[in-house]
C-alpha cells in the first residue's frame, strides 16, 4: 500500500503547478492553495486518513498569525484541570510539542500516526495550517471545534518574510523586501492565498458560530483576558467563579503571553519536527510593526488589495494598537 501511494503521489506532483517558495524549496499549487513541497504529502495523508472525533478541538491558523500563542493559550485553558497551578507544562515544553501540528508533524513521516498517543489528555487537540475547504470531511462533518486566529495582512506579511529570511537556503541569495512582497501580492507563500484563508474560516465561522471561533490576534492583543474567558466558554471548559476570584485568567494571561514565553530555555533551544529551531518562531509579536518595513506605496497597494478581496464580506482588520486605526473594505 505505501508503494503504491508513493507512486500515486509522485504522478500527482508531476501534474501539480509549482513555484519557487520563499526558503528554497518549491511551492506546489493544490485545491486552491500554495503546498510547501515538505507537507504536500503529509497533508493529503492526513486529509484521506484523518478520523475526528466529536470532542476533538483544532487550532486553524495562518502562518505568522498567532499561532504558537494560541497553542499556549488553548492547552493551559483546556486542560487546567489535569495538573497544579503551580505546575506549568510550559517550562518543559514548547507549545509546538503540547499541541502538535497535524500535515508539519504526525503525518511528517507516517501516513498513519498513533494519533491515540499524541495528546496527553482528552479531548484530542490538533493544529494545522489547511485552509478550510481543505480539511478532512471528518473534521468539517462532525462536532469537532475549530478555533481560528487571523492577523493583519500587513503585520503578516512583515513576520513571514522575516521568518523566511532565518530558514532560507544558505545557498541562495537573499530574498530581497520588493521580491517578497511581489510574491505576497500575488498570493505565492506557503498556504496562501491568504485572503481565501482567512475568508473560508471568516464565513464558515459566521454559519456556524458553535462550531468555529474566530479571533484576530489584535484583540486578543488588546484584552487577552476577555477573549481568554470567550475561548473557555467555547472550549466547553469555563472559568468557575472561583477561579476568576482567585485570579486563574490573569495568570494564564501572563504564563502564555510572548515576553514569558520567548524567555522560557525550553523556547530558546531544540528543534521542531520540521527541522525549525523553536527559537525562530519568537521574534517581537507586536501589532503595528509592519509601519516600520514596508514603504508607502506597498501600503498602498496593499490596503487596495485587501479592500479587493474581503469587500461586503464584514471582515475588517485592525492595523495598528497605537491609534486604533482600522481598515474597513468601505473605505
Amino acid at each position: 500500500m505505501e508503494k503504491s501511494w508513493d507512486n500515486e503521489f509522485q504522478e500527482l506532483v508531476k501534474a501539480l503547478p509549482k513555484e519557487d517558495g520563499w526558503i528554497g524549496s518549491h511551492l506546489y499549487f493544490y485545491q486552491g492553495f500554495w503546498c510547501p513541497a515538505l507537507v504536500l504529502k503529509s497533508f493529503i495523508s492526513f486529509q484521506k486518513n484523518f478520523q475526528a472525533f466529536a470532542s476533538d478541538v483544532i487550532l486553524a491558523t495562518f502562518p505568522k498569525c498567532g499561532t504558537t500563542w494560541l497553542k499556549a493559550l488553548a492547552y493551559i485553558t483546556l486542560y487546567r484541570s489535569h495538573f497544579a497551578r503551580d505546575e506549568n507544562p510550559l517550562l518543559s515544553s514548547s507549545p509546538h510539542q503540547l499541541v502538535r501540528f497535524l500535515e508539519y508533524d504526525l503525518y511528517l513521516n507516517n501516513p498513519f500516526p498513533d494519533l491515540q498517543n499524541a495528546c496527553a489528555y482528552e479531548p484530542r487537540l490538533f493544529a494545522t495550517h489547511v485552509p478550510y475547504a481543505s480539511l478532512p470531511t471528518s473534521i468539517t462533518d462532525s462536532n469537532s471545534k475549530i478555533v481560528y486566529i487571523c492577523r493583519n495582512p500587513l503585520d503578516m506579511f512583515i513576520s513571514l518574510w522575516l521568518f523566511s529570511t532565518k530558514l532560507r537556503d544558505n545557498n541562495l541569495r537573499p530574498l530581497s523586501p520588493d521580491e517578497a512582497f511581489d510574491k505576497f501580492y500575488h498570493g505565492i507563500y506557503a498556504f496562501g492565498p491568504f485572503f481565501e484563508h482567512v475568508l473560508g474560516y471568516w464565513k464558515a465561522s459566521r454559519e456556524n458560530p458553535n462550531k468555529i471561533l474566530f479571533l484576530k490576534y489584535e484583540d486578543l492583543m488588546e484584552d487577552t483576558n476577555s477573549h481568554l474567558k470567550n475561548l473557555a466558554m467555547f472550549l466547553g471548559v469555563p472559568f468557575t467563579e472561583d477561579e476568576e476570584k482567585q485570579g486563574v485568567v490573569p495568570e494564564i494571561v501572563k504564563m502564555c503571553s510572548f515576553e514569558n514565553l520567548k524567555e522560557l530555555e525550553v523556547n530558546k533551544k531544540g528543534l521542531h519536527a520540521s527541522g525549525i529551531p523553536n527559537a525562530d518562531f519568537f521574534r517581537k509579536g507586536e501589532v503595528g510593526d509592519w509601519s516600520n518595513h514596508l514603504t508607502p506605496s506597498m501600503v498602498e497597494r496593499l490596503e487596495k488589495l485587501v479592500q479587493e478581496k474581503v469587500n461586503n464580506s464584514g471582515l475588517t482588520f485592525k492595523l495598528s494598537c497605537k491609534t486604533s486605526r482600522i481598515f474597513h473594505p468601505s473605505e
